[in-house]
């Protein structure tokens, strides 16, 4: 029993939430040292709750990445994002709400107001710090970050630049549970390549046409077949009007050639293979609002 109990370790589930494009995805992938999870300067890149598992040796500690809650959307899919992202916050151990430094908005209240109801603790944390040079500035921000509600820690951060995240870390384990570890070492994510597959070609239409396409286009994987090293990939853009296929296709199919290359290189990077990745621009009228075309191609509660 001794030896059982010494195996033992602050363990849990911790729940990053906040207004789209506030840097989740960023802090993630910035706090498990890879990445696990697409981000782009866009709102609403993150479409999906994800899991990040950071094996430390003194913690295990299971981030769930949540899509930004927001106002305003009605479509199905904007329902399945606050869904997502609301459904996160039933069962962690410990909230993070994260906030940009210096900045609050009515989105970031709208969050505050969904955490009144969350029993676990909630951590605050400020990020893009690094855009503060002067440090003593933050004292006022994490003053009137108090004053908004008990939080059991505020902790500014730097997502891009890596900063203070030992701090952060040290807050979340103060507050975890003990346990034996959920995941094995190995696993990092509760995600496969052929989730990221579809997520990296996503990436770069928002990175490549986030000004003329924000939100109207979606991926599916046709074929993923792996043959040692190497990964042959075939996958459909669907996009909501004929107009919005001409973009994403380009003059002389230049920027689908684009879109390809830079998502191959990233999944090379990622999966350490040689890909070779096909891709078709189809157009499927109000996918974005229809249920049973968002569960097919994968938005559906786990």
């Amino acid at each position: 029993m001794s030896d059982e109990r010494s195996a033992y370790q602050p363990v849990g589930f911790v729940a990053l939430v906040g207004r789209p494009n506030v840097g989740k995805s960023t802090l993630l992938n910035a706090l498990l040292g890879q990445k696990v999870s697409i981000a782009t300067r866009k709102p609403q890149t993150t479409r999906h709750r994800i899991l990040g598992i950071h094996h430390r040796p003194d913690a295990q500690i299971i981030y769930v990445d949540t899509p930004g809650l927001h106002e305003g959307g009605r479509t199905a899919m904007n329902r399945y994002m606050n869904d997502a992202a609301g459904s996160a916050l039933a069962d962690v151990d410990v909230v993070i709400m994260l906030t940009e430094a210096h900045r609050w908005t009515p989105q970031d209240q709208v969050v505050l107001e969904r955490l009144e109801r969350v029993r676990s603790p909630v951590i605050a944390v400020l990020n893009k710090v690094d855009r503060t040079a002067d440090k003593q500035r933050l004292l006022p921000a994490i003053a009137e970050m108090d004053q908004r509600r008990e939080f059991a820690a505020v902790v500014p951060v730097s997502a891009t630049k890596h900063d203070n995240l030992d701090a952060l870390e040290s807050a979340i384990i103060a507050r975890l549970p003990e346990g034996p570890p959920l995941f094995p070492p190995e696993q990092i994510s509760d995600r496969g390549e052929q989730f990221m597959a579809a997520e990296l070609i996503r990436e770069q239409l928002m990175r490549h046409l986030g000004d003329e396409l924000p939100y109207a286009s979606t991926v599916e994987l046709e074929a993923f077949e792996q043959e040692g090293r190497l990964r042959r990939i075939a996958a459909i853009i669907w996009v909501e009007r004929p107009g919005q296929r001409r973009i994403v296709i380009g003059e002389g199919g230049e920027m689908t050639k684009r879109i390809g290359a830079a998502a191959r290189r990233e999944m090379e990077r990622l999966f350490k293979a040689r890909v070779y990745l096909k891709l078709w621009v189809k157009v499927r009228e109000g996918w974005s609002d229809d249920t049973r075309m968002l569960q097919a191609l994968g938005y559906r509660e786990e």
